[in-house]
């Protein structure tokens, strides 16, 4: 075995027998040993249902690996496998190294024992010897911050609180592979944050593996993904790309069969045109922001119902004559232009600029205006909608326009064809030091006072 793989999943099964009745329990525990003994077929008295179904996974060293789907879809089981949890029906599953993992709600804590006790619990149950609970109790009580709460017993606890003594646990015990499944969503952000800075230090040296429906958060965590859909792979690939083929599939869910999202090309996008290229490099000279613009409608990938058609995204600088040279902090002039297949009853047109983990920026769409106003568009019309803002400074890096053409209102819509790249921005900025985007300051001042 490489010394580089963290995690070997072989052809691995996880089945549960559902009985309808208890006394089938008893049936099937005592009928069918006396049917062999009397040379009649065997017959069982449940049925299955397989939560996982030969799952085949190589996770190295060092990688950020999402595991995405819906509920029920065998998320948790493979986790609990991969913890040692759960037993498997069938194939097999290695770790090499010690796994932490935040599984559900108070899972591995005692509710009758106080917080002291749990730490002291489960931190031996993750291989801490006594002495090491010791040395590190403050420093986990510290992380937890719930005061003296940490004396009462869980059972008393609120669902925030029960994660922070738990995150506190797994971010102190030198684990190699980190599991967290959507445990986090329940915390506050002041603690949420510290996770993250928590997580984001463990990403260098450790194995993460974690479970979300937030798809900005899978892009911005990690590298790679896996759908899991009916206790199967269905994709597994780039976190971008496999977010954006789950996105569109639950958007199918919601409209049933009424409405068929097609993708806009046949063909499978590949690694090297996943992401926007990247100009980011491009050495700075002056040492101001530089903004290029790239049309990328016709590679753009997404989906389509076939009600409506984005034919052109564009973008234009207001505050010079050089519409094609942006700095950041002037204004703009952003158009989506598109066609009506079918009659729409309130067109929407709308636009979100994304960066290359998949966060969303900022953006708009015309619902302000046609909620009030709606806007009726017949077939083969043509429609266009207008943005002007100034735009913000970027850091260095590409950025991506997503463009979308529906029919409907804020709470009943219909996205009948979306693109996910439909412009690229590309910024070559030392300018903003901070934060995801960049202000204009009017005044900086620094004075002692008496």
């Amino acid at each position: 075995m490489s010394s580089e793989v963290s995690i070997t999943i072989d052809h691995l099964s996880k089945c549960y027998e559902i009985y309808a009745h208890p006394r089938d329990r008893l049936k099937q525990f005592v009928l069918p040993p006396l049917r062999r003994r009397l040379g009649r077929p065997d017959r069982q008295y449940f049925q299955e249902f397989w939560a996982l179904k030969d799952v085949s996974l190589e996770i190295t060293k060092g990688e950020t690996l999402a595991i995405i789907g819906r509920n029920g879809s065998g998320k948790s089981t493979l986790l609990q496998l991969i913890c040692g949890t759960l037993n498997q029906t069938q194939g097999r599953v290695a770790r090499y190294g010690r796994v932490a993992a935040l599984l559900e709600l108070g899972s591995g804590f005692n509710p009758e024992f106080s917080g002291r006790d749990n730490i002291y619990l489960n931190a031996a149950l993750l291989g801490l010897a006594r002495e090491q609970i010791d040395d590190r109790f403050n420093a986990i009580a510290d992380f937890a911050d719930i005061g003296d709460f940490i004396e009462q017993p869980v059972k008393t606890y609120s669902s925030g609180m029960y994660v922070r003594l738990a995150f506190a646990v797994i971010a102190h015990v030198d684990a190699d592979i980190l599991i967290i499944d959507e445990a986090l969503s329940v915390g506050d952000a002041v603690f949420t944050q510290k996770c993250m800075r928590f997580i984001r230090e463990f990403q260098r040296t450790g194995t993460l593996l974690f479970v979300s429906h937030d798809m900005g958060a899978v892009q911005n965590l990690c590298e790679s993904a896996v759908w899991l859909e009916r206790g199967q792979i269905r994709l597994q690939g780039s976190s971008k790309m496999v977010a954006e083929a789950y996105l569109q599939q639950t958007l199918q869910d919601v409209y049933g069969s009424s409405i068929q999202l097609k993708p806009t090309s046949d063909s499978v996008r590949t690694q090297a045109n996943a992401e926007p290229d990247g100009r980011a490099g491009s050495p700075v000279i002056d040492y101001n922001v530089r903004v290029s613009v790239t049309d990328n409608l016709s590679a753009a990938t997404g989906w389509k119902s076939g009600g409506a058609e984005v034919l052109g995204v564009s973008l234009e600088n207001l505050s010079r004559h050089l519409s094609d040279v942006f700095e950041g902090g002037e204004r703009v002039r952003l158009r989506i232009r598109a066609k009506a297949h079918q009659d729409l009853s309130s067109a929407i047109l709308g636009f979100l600029v994304r960066d290359r983990l998949g966060q969303d920026l900022f953006g708009e769409n015309t619902l302000p205006v046609t909620a009030l106003h709606p806007r009726a568009v017949t077939a083969n019309q043509e429609f266009e909608a207008e943005f002007i803002f100034v735009l913000p400074m970027l850091p260095n890096g590409s950025y991506v326009v997503m463009a979308s053409a529906a029919d409907g209102d804020l709470h009943n819509n219909t996205q009948h064809h979306y693109l996910h790249d439909a412009l690229v921005i590309h910024v070559s900025s030392s300018k903003v030091r901070w934060g995801l985007v960049g202000l204009t300051f009017d005044q900086i001042a620094l004075e002692a006072l008496q």
